[in-house]
């Protein structure tokens, strides 16, 4: 197999795609489109996102020090590709895309109704390079629809039909697992413990 050589780039893929709220006032309140976002500690649980300092939002993140990561999915697969070219200098976005604000516990900003997960963020440290300031956050509040919480109390995150951003395009991220953590040293008991549990949750579905 062979290899073509490209110049440096941001050829990371595939990457998350969220919806980040911020501004704490209803002037100000803005919601952009993040793909440069993820993990970086876990205790505290700590995330990031890179913004471009030219964006709207950069100001009022920088100015208020925090924000909120909303998990996006096929169905808010339009509002989060609109809010991703569209300024919040020229328009509500909420309103726009016929999204529902709703307080959290700890952050002033609204985070989305319509998002199966939302992370409230305090900002505790901004790096800022040329092009995009990364803003280095605590995560101090998670919420998740009660819908995805099974009978056990299992969080069914899978059942959210959330996306991703690959190369310019938005793609589901499927309905198939092709393994679980650990599945490669995984002893053939716990294997079959497994599939077992599945088709009985299936069956128990119909």
């Amino acid at each position: 197999m062979g290899k073509v050589l490209f110049k440096p780039g941001t050829m990371l893929n595939p990457v998350p795609v969220v919806l980040v709220s911020c501004g704490a006032s209803l002037e100000k309140r803005n919601l952009i489109t993040v793909a440069w976002t993820g993990i970086v500690n876990s205790e505290p649980p700590m995330a990031y996102i890179s913004v471009r300092k030219s964006r709207y939002s950069h100001a009022i993140i920088y100015r208020e020090r925090e924000f909120v990561i909303n998990l996006t999915t096929e169905k808010l697969v339009k509002q989060t590709d609109y809010c991703g070219v569209k300024s919040g200098r020229d328009v509500d976005k909420f309103k726009e895309m016929e999204l529902t604000p709703f307080q959290g516990e700890i952050v002033k900003c609204p985070m989305i109704q319509e998002s199966p997960v939302n992370l409230e963020c305090k900002v505790k440290e901004i790096l800022s390079f040329p092009s995009h300031d990364m803003f280095l956050a605590e995560i101090v509040a998670v919420h998740a629809d009660d819908t995805l919480i099974n009978e056990k109390g299992r969080f069914q995150l899978e059942k959210a039909g959330l996306i991703c951003y690959s190369h310019g395009e938005y793609f589901g991220l499927g309905r198939k697992p092709l393994g679980s953590f650990g599945y490669s040293i995984m002893k053939k008991k716990t294997k079959k413990r497994r599939i077992l549990e599945r088709t009985a949750s299936k069956y128990q579905k119909r």
